[in-house]
């Protein structure tokens, strides 16, 4: 199982000024430490600063060179399907296939509010706007003209789907995807399991568990954050390592671990040691 990071940068007064330094040495650090890839995470209307993952994307990929760089996960029907599908076309261009583009209906309501979407409407967006995206990046005819492709990244990158338990979108993950994206802040164990059956059955590839939140002192932010999620690396070193096996043993073929630039020694060392 291969280890990754995702970058879950919030808001610091030691930031001002200084947003692309940090982000920067983040990517240079996983890259050097040998960790798989850096993923950014996506929202924008919940009361607290963020920042696009695309944009975010174009950083990591300007200062690393082998790891794999990806969204877990974003939020299609939020965005018109053509103006996002030539942005992730040009950072496919410049990343190649480092680029793995996790993709998801979106979670909480506050984002569609913002810009004026409907949020009950948001699995079917998501199906339209895949479908959408995918025909732009062939350079197929679409009601409006056609986007003509950027020589190399015709087809476009990898599409992973992120879902959490439904059957359906499971196995569509699994049938039309390059892979499946499970949540650790809201699934729970049994249900990992019980997904990864599903996933499996269906003849999925790559099964990856996303959002695990890293937090060996129980006095951490992070550890607060890791209280309301529900597979989580916390406890002490010793219980984390056993619950990084244990995902393991369930079937994931990647994990990604939300950690701070400063907690990237104590995520070394449980990879190193569990894995």
């Amino acid at each position: 199982m291969r280890v990754h990071v995702v970058n879950f940068l919030r808001p610091n007064p030691d930031y001002a000024g200084r947003t692309l330094e940090y982000l920067a040495s983040l990517a240079r650090q996983v890259e050097a430490r040998g960790f798989a890839g850096l993923w950014l995470t996506d929202s924008f209307g919940r009361g607290r600063p963020t920042l696009d993952p695309v944009v975010g994307m174009s950083v990591v990929a300007a200062v690393t060179s082998r790891i794999e760089i990806g969204t877990c996960v974003l939020q299609v029907p939020v965005r018109h399907p053509v103006e996002l599908a030539h942005r992730l076309q040009s950072l496919y261009a410049l990343t190649g296939n480092r680029l793995q583009l996790g993709v998801g209906s979106g979670s909480t309501q506050a984002d569609f509010d913002l810009v004026g979407l409907d949020y009950a409407q948001r699995f079917k967006m998501l199906m339209s706007g895949l479908d959408t995206m995918r025909r732009a990046w062939r350079g197929e005819p679409l009601p409006g003209g056609a986007l003509t492709p950027w020589p190399g990244t015709e087809g476009g990158p990898s599409v992973l789907l992120g879902a959490w338990r439904n059957k359906r979108w499971i196995v569509y993950a699994a049938e039309e995807c390059a892979g499946w994206i499970a949540s650790g802040l809201y699934s729970q164990p049994e249900e990992l399991a019980a997904g990864m059956k599903i996933y499996r059955d269906a003849g999925g590839k790559r099964a990856i568990l996303s959002n695990v939140i890293v937090a060996l002192e129980d006095s951490s932010e992070a550890a607060q954050r890791a209280s309301s999620a529900t597979v989580t690396l916390t406890g002490g070193e010793a219980a984390a390592r056993d619950r990084l096996k244990r995902i393991k043993d369930v079937g994931f073929d990647d994990v990604l671990c939300m950690t701070p630039l400063a907690a990237l020694d104590d995520l070394e060392r449980l990879r190193d040691a569990a894995l």
